[in-house]
């Protein structure tokens, strides 16, 4: 049975994996940094897979990207990262992840094997947030956009031989390839701005926002299922009441994180005739692109919303 190294210790156990991700990483802490050169393919991590859908398209035939979640079962807020994953993070130029408090794990296995010249792409400091703040921001079409930018220009300082390649493939991406993520994105936004929904977690508060939603499912409620901690009482009330009183038009849930209490909500929602809708925290299936993710969601979404809009 493979080693798992806990990434949710207190100190002692912090030093632990430092000594042992070290050892696993041994002999890679001083190379030089290993751009693409000739027959070789620049090698990118992501923590997540879909920052690493966009880097795979963003990189084209230059890079090689490894995204370490991808299991849609895999819950990357307790993910426990293995001596394989840094080994792999050990050689990588260019590494991507979320931040904002969602994969402590990763800055772990960052900080356990440093690499002269390689470049961290942390999407909470792209955005200027710091843990606390809602680090779904895969969710949000701004964030997403910010991150293009951010990514691109990254992949040309860690090889700036093919930086024309790179702003190619990002115009390509951002004009053609995400055409239909933002139009359904302007189209929902166009006919149901400022229509109410209730949720499951945070996670689908940026996506409200990109839509012009009005989330009713008060914040600490959502904060608590994300968080893996018991909404309160009152909380709980207030989503029931919403529900039965239909002050929500639409109930959106995340389906990898279906707890008792949200179970119990969906199960509401559906007797009192709302509609329900699902998202996931990682790409599903894990072989589809960001893109065809996001659209299949909206399309979801927005079928649902005219749905209780025809009620």
């Amino acid at each position: 049975m493979r080693t798992i190294l806990r990434t949710i210790v207190g100190s002692r156990g912090t030093s632990a994996i430092c000594c042992t991700l070290a050892l696993v990483a041994a002999g890679c802490s001083s190379a030089a940094n290993p751009t693409a050169g000739a027959g070789h393919k620049m090698q990118i991590v992501a923590a997540e897979n879909f920052w690493g859908s966009i880097a795979a398209q963003l990189a084209g035939s230059d890079g090689d990207v490894t995204s370490i979640i991808t299991n849609p079962a895999t819950d990357p807020h307790a993910y426990e990262a293995t001596a394989g994953d840094a080994r792999t993070v050990a050689s990588a130029p260019l590494v991507i992840e979320n931040g904002i408090g969602y994969d402590p794990w990763m800055q772990q296995l960052i900080n356990a094997s440093p690499l002269s010249g390689r470049v961290v792409l942390n999407v909470g400091d792209v955005l200027g947030m710091r843990a606390g703040g809602n680090p779904h921001q895969w969710y949000s079409a701004a964030s997403v956009e910010h991150v293009i930018a951010r990514l691109t220009s990254d992949l040309a300082t860690v090889d700036p031989a093919h930086r024309s390649d790179y702003v190619r493939n990002a115009h390509t991406f951002e004009t053609r390839t995400l055409a239909p993520y933002n139009a359904l994105i302007a189209q929902i936004r166009q006919r149901y701005t400022g229509t109410p929904i209730g949720a499951s977690e945070s996670i689908v508060t940026p996506l409200a926002q990109t839509l012009g939603l009005k989330m009713m499912t008060p914040e600490s409620f959502l904060d608590a299922i994300a968080e893996g901690t018991e909404p309160t009482a009152n909380d709980k009330e207030i989503a029931d009441t919403q529900i039965q009183e239909h002050q929500i038009k639409v109930f959106v849930f995340n389906s990898q994180n279906s707890t008792p209490d949200i179970q119990r909500l969906v199960r509401e929602s559906r007797s009192n005739g709302i509609p329900v809708t699902t998202v996931t925290e990682t790409l599903a299936p894990a072989s589809a692109t960001f893109q065809a993710w996001q659209v299949s969601e909206l399309r979801r979404l927005e079928a649902a919303l005219a749905r209780a809009d025809s009620k």
